[in-house]
Formats: structure tokens, C-alpha cells, sequence
């Protein structure tokens, strides 16, 4: 057996560098990045926003910082200020405009947070706000104004969630949610997980994480067995918005969930310059589909401040949806959906066939 203690070994001619391996706790702690360090990586200057179509950047956003995760930033194309998914984190001085309808709760989802951390806005579905941080700051987020500070993650506020849980048995499934809930650490997930199997009338777990997509080191051994002990129905739904992001990495995490049982899906943002085509859509669900996906929702913009620029009208949605049903089979179709304050459920948005 030879053991390595330097980045680099010697054979009799050559020195071979062996590449640091960072594990997924180090990739998310390295994902908050200056306006500059991201442009350095990309071989983007400044004065390349001039062909920018979304205009000026902002150079120090305060209240939203960048976030994008290593893996993540090396599917981006290099020297290409308008690609898709530089697109997704790019902080933009327009971020800043006033527009009218866009608001910092477009959800109102304050009207639904029973308790902290607990958000009981559907009938027979509770969603837990599990961490505040994410890998990454998509800069169309709903929750980008979310009152964290109201809600941070603790034991004794797990027990308020967890007994209001009990206390409501219409409730058969738990969403776990955040910020991305794979953020946090798999001891949290398994403490989590433990005391929520316990509730006898909860009979499914369902996970929204970004980051099987932008930090696939993430779904690592320890995590795979939290998730194998749990002993009803287990879901993950990913967020993937374009089909380069989705790369051999992530299949490769995808595979991982699969084989121990979880049902993995899809959901989606349609979003201005970034997937408002019907071939982007296409091409989405169909590598989706090669990674053993399915699509599950496009979802119109949720009208949350600093987002503006990425809004697509229903006609135009409706247009794209139509081509899009007529290319591809219906299980590979996703459902155009909105969601609206207050409503007890999606509302769908029918195609133009």
C-alpha cells in the first residue's frame, strides 16, 4: 500500500498531481463569493455586461449575497455573460426597482407559520423550515425576505413543531424544506427524522433541495442510511431549471437516492432568458428523464421582490406549454402551475393547444 501525505507524488519521470477532494461541508462553505471572484472564474470581465440582457450587476448585493457552489459553477459556460445558469445567481441592479404586485411575502406565507418553523398551509401537508442556509441564492427565490431570524432551527422549537404535528392528524405527510434542508447536518436530519417517524399519522417524508443539483457530494453515505431507516414513503423533489445543469455528477447522486427507494421528481421555475423556450423545456425533461427524473412542476414566477425581471406572461407560458405538450409524451410533460396566496391548493395553468 503507498500513502500519500502531498498534493503531488513522484514515479520515476513524471510528478503526478493528485487533486484535493473537498468534502461537501467544505464546497458549501466555500459557496459565498465576491461579484469578482465569480467573474474571475469565468473569464468574465466587467465590461462584458454590456452584452448582458439583463443589464448592470450589482457589485455588492448586503441583503442577498452570491451563493453558487463550486460544482455548480463549473457547468456554467466560461466567458459567456448571458449563460443560463450564471444567469440563476447573477445579482443585478435592477434587483432594486420598485415594481407594482411583486412584495417581500408574495405567498403570505406568514398567515400559515402555525408555529416556528411549521408552515400548514395545505390540509394533509405540514412543511418544516429545517435550516436557513443554502448552497446556492437563486435570485428569483420566494423566501429570499423570509423572517429566518423568526424561525431558526433549535431543539426546543422542533418540540413546538413536532407537538403541533401530533396534534393534527389530517397531516400524513411532512415536507422538509428551508433555506435547503440538506444544508444541515445529517445528525439534525436524523434527530428530525427520528422523532417525526414516531407520530404514528405521518406516513410520508417529502425533501425540496437544490442540492442534489448544484452539490451532489451531498448525498453521501451517512445521509443515504438516514434516509433508508425511515420507514414510510420518502420523496425528493430536486430544482433544475435548465438541462446543463444536470451533468454526470448529479445522475450519479440521483442513482444513489433510487436504489434505496426514494421517489425522485422534479420541479421547475419558468424563467425569462433562462428556459422560456419550448426546446429549453425539452431538452430539460428529457435529460431529466436520462437521470431517472420525472418533471413534477413548471412553475410561474412567484411574483417576490427583486424578481421582476424574470417574469414571463400567462400567454406567453400558456404558448410555450402547448409546444411542449405537442414534442413531448405526458410523463415527461410537467404541470403549469401558480401558486397563490391563500389558496388551499396549485392553480393550473392550461396550455394552448
Amino acid at each position: 500500500m503507498i500513502t500519500r501525505t502531498s498534493p503531488s507524488c513522484q514515479t520515476e519521470n513524471t510528478v503526478i498531481r493528485v487533486a484535493e477532494v473537498k468534502s461537501w461541508q467544505q464546497l458549501l462553505s466555500d459557496s459565498t463569493l465576491t461579484l469578482a471572484e465569480l467573474l474571475q472564474q469565468l473569464n468574465i470581465s466587467t465590461a462584458d455586461f454590456a452584452t448582458s440582457i439583463d443589464g448592470d450587476p450589482d457589485i455588492s448585493p448586503q441583503d442577498f449575497p452570491i451563493r453558487a457552489p463550486a460544482p455548480f459553477i463549473n457547468r456554467m459556460v466560461k466567458g459567456d455573460i448571458n449563460d443560463p445558469l450564471l444567469r440563476q445567481v447573477l445579482p443585478l441592479v435592477k434587483e432594486h426597482e420598485l415594481t407594482p404586485g411583486y412584495t417581500a411575502d408574495p405567498l403570505h406565507e406568514s398567515n400559515f407559520n402555525n408555529t416556528p418553523g411549521l408552515i400548514h398551509k395545505y390540509r394533509s401537508r405540514a412543511l418544516l423550515i429545517v435550516t436557513k442556509a443554502c448552497a446556492i441564492h437563486c435570485r428569483y427565490c420566494f423566501r429570499r425576505h423570509f423572517p429566518y431570524e423568526d424561525n431558526q432551527p433549535s431543539r426546543a422549537m422542533w418540540a413546538e413543531a413536532l407537538d403541533y404535528l401530533q396534534q393534527h392528524p389530517e397531516i400524513n405527510e411532512v415536507i422538509y424544506s428551508g433555506g435547503d434542508p440538506l444544508a444541515s447536518s445529517n445528525a439534525q436530519l436524523s434527530w428530525l427524522n427520528q422523532h417525526i417517524a414516531a407520530i404514528p399519522h405521518i406516513k410520508t417524508l417529502r425533501i425540496h433541495s437544490r442540492l442534489p443539483v448544484v452539490l451532489p457530494q451531498r448525498i453521501d453515505p451517512g445521509l443515504l442510511e438516514i434516509l433508508q431507516q425511515w420507514p414510510g414513503k420518502k420523496v425528493v423533489v430536486i430544482h433544475s431549471n435548465h438541462a446543463n445543469e444536470l451533468d454526470d455528477s448529479v445522475k450519479n447522486a440521483i442513482d444513489k437516492l433510487k436504489a434505496i427507494g426514494v421517489t425522485v421528481l422534479n420541479q421547475t421555475v419558468l424563467l425569462k432568458g433562462i428556459n422560456d423556450s419550448a426546446t429549453a423545456l425539452v431538452e430539460l425533461s428529457e435529460r431529466l428523464f436520462e437521470i431517472g427524473v420525472l418533471p413534477y412542476y413548471l412553475h410561474l414566477l412567484d411574483t417576490v421582490s427583486g424578481a421582476a425581471h424574470f417574469a414571463i406572461s400567462d400567454n406567453d407560458a400558456k404558448a410555450i406549454m402547448g409546444e411542449v405538450t405537442a414534442r413531448l409524451p405526458g410523463y415527461l410533460v410537467p404541470r403549469l402551475v401558480r401558486e397563490e396566496a391563500d389558496k388551499t391548493s396549485k392553480t393550473p395553468i392550461l396550455p394552448t393547444l
